[in-house]
C-alpha cells in the first residue's frame, strides 16, 4: 500500500489506469462474444449441413424405395410370367412324357417288326440271288446258242454283257469268280474279227436289184461280116456269069467253124424271167448262208451266180461287168469266225445256283 501510495500517479494517470482495466475487460467481452458467435455460426453451419445431408439421404431413401418397389413389381410380374411358363412347361413335359411312352411302345413294336423283316429279307435275298442266277443262266444259254447255231458274235456279246451287269448289281463276294469267267469270255468275243453283215447284206440287195436290168447275151446283135468276095463286074458272057454264080452257091454249102466255142444260149421270154428269178434266189440263199456264217455255202451260191451271169448275160455290158466284180469281191469275204466255247462258264453258273438253292432250303 505504501508503495502504491507513494508512487500513486497523478489524476490523469489514474484515469488512464482506470480505463486500462475497462478496456481489457471490454476486450475480453468482445473476445468472448466473438468466440460465441463463431461457435454458434459453426454449429449453425453444421446443423445446416446435417439437415441437408438428412434431406438428401431421405430423398435417396425415397428414390431407393421407389426403385425397390418398381423392381418388386417387375419381379412380381416376371414371377407370374415364370409361373405361367412353368405351368406350360410342366404341361408340355406331361405331354412329352405321354408321347415318349407312346414312342417307346412304337419303338418296341418297330424292333419286333424289324426282326421279322430282317428274317424275311434274308429269305428274300437268298431267293433273289437264286432268281438272278437263274436269269444269268438263261442269258448265258441264249449266248451259247447264238454262238453254236449261227455264230452270231454280236448277239452273244450283248447277252454276256447283260449277264455281267446283273451279277455286278447283285454285288455278292461269292460271285467274283463267275464275274471273272464271264469277263474273260467277253474279252475273247471282243478279240474276234468283226464281220460287217449289214454292209454285206446291202451289197447283196444291190446285186439282187441290178439283176433285172442286166442285158442278155441273146439280145445283142452280132456285127455284120464283111464281104470277102467283091461283086463281079458285069463284063463277061453268060457262061462266065453262070459259073460264077454256081461257085458262089457251092461256097455257101461248105462252112468251116470252130466247134470249141460255146454255143450262144437262146432263152424264151418266160425262160429269161425264170433265169433272173433263179439268180435272185441264189443270192438270197447266199444271204442266208452269210447270216448263219456258212462260209462254204456262201461261196458256193455266189460261184453259181457268177457262172449264170457270165453265161446268159452280155459280158461286154458295163452293168454286167460291175455286177460280176461285186460278186467276185463278195466271194472273197470272210464270214465265218472261230467262236469260243462258253459252256464251262454256263456250267459254273448252274453249279453255283444249285448250291444256293440247297443252302436256302
Amino acid at each position: 500500500m505504501s508503495e502504491e501510495t507513494s508512487s500513486s500517479p497523478s489524476p490523469a494517470k489514474q484515469d488512464n489506469a482506470a480505463e486500462a482495466p475497462r478496456a481489457v475487460h471490454e476486450g475480453r467481452v468482445v473476445s468472448v462474444v466473438s468466440r460465441m458467435s463463431l461457435t454458434q455460426l459453426t454449429l449453425a453451419v453444421l446443423v445446416v449441413v446435417f439437415i441437408w445431408q438428412w434431406l438428401d439421404a431421405h430423398r435417396r431413401i425415397n428414390q431407393l424405395e421407389e426403385m425397390v418397389a418398381q423392381r418388386l413389381s417387375e419381379v412380381s410380374g416376371s414371377n407370374q410370367a415364370n409361373q405361367t411358363l412353368l405351368a406350360q412347361s410342366q404341361e408340355q413335359v406331361r405331354d412329352l412324357g405321354g408321347k415318349l411312352s407312346l414312342l417307346e411302345n412304337r419303338f418296341a413294336e418297330t424292333q419286333a417288326q424289324r426282326a421279322v423283316l430282317d428274317a424275311l429279307y434274308q429269305d428274300i435275298s437268298s431267293n433273289r440271288d437264286v432268281g438272278v442266277l437263274a436269269d444269268v443262266e438263261q442269258v448265258l444259254l441264249v449266248a451259247d446258242q447264238q454262238l453254236r447255231l449261227s455264230a452270231n458274235v454280236k448277239a452273244a456279246l450283248i447277252a454276256m454283257q447283260n449277264a455281267e451287269s446283273r451279277l455286278q448289281r447283285l454285288d455278292r463276294p461269292g460271285l467274283a469268280e463267275l464275274r471273272k469267267r464271264i469277263g474273260r469270255d467277253i474279252e475273247h468275243l471282243r478279240a474276234l474279227p468283226e464281220v460287217d453283215q449289214p454292209e454285206l447284206s446291202r451289197q447283196l440287195e444291190s446285186i439282187i436289184i441290178a439283176v433285172d436290168g442286166l442285158p442278155l447275151a441273146q439280145d445283142v446283135r452280132p456285127p455284120a461280116r464283111a464281104k470277102t468276095v467283091a461283086a463281079e463286074p458285069a463284063e463277061g458272057n453268060a457262061w462266065q456269069r453262070f459259073w460264077h454264080e454256081l461257085w458262089q452257091e457251092l461256097r455257101q454249102l461248105i462252112r468251116i467253124e470252130d466247134t470249141r466255142q460255146q454255143e450262144l444260149p437262146l432263152l424264151s421270154p418266160e425262160q429269161s424271167f425264170f433265169m433272173r428269178e433263179n439268180v435272185k434266189l441264189r443270192l438270197l440263199t447266199a444271204k442266208l448262208a452269210m447270216m448263219t456264217h456258212d462260209q462254204a455255202g456262201f461261196r458256193r451260191e455266189l460261184k453259181t451266180v457268177r457262172l449264170w451271169l457270165d453265161r446268159y448275160c452280155d459280158n461286154t455290158a458295163r452293168a454286167t461287168q460291175q455286177v460280176l466284180g461285186e460278186v467276185k469281191k463278195l466271194s472273197a469275204a470272210t464270214i465265218a469266225v472261230d467262236v469260243p466255247d462258253i459252256s464251262p462258264t454256263l456250267d459254273a453258273v448252274r453249279n453255283y445256283r444249285a448250291a444256293q438253292e440247297r443252302s436256302a432250303k
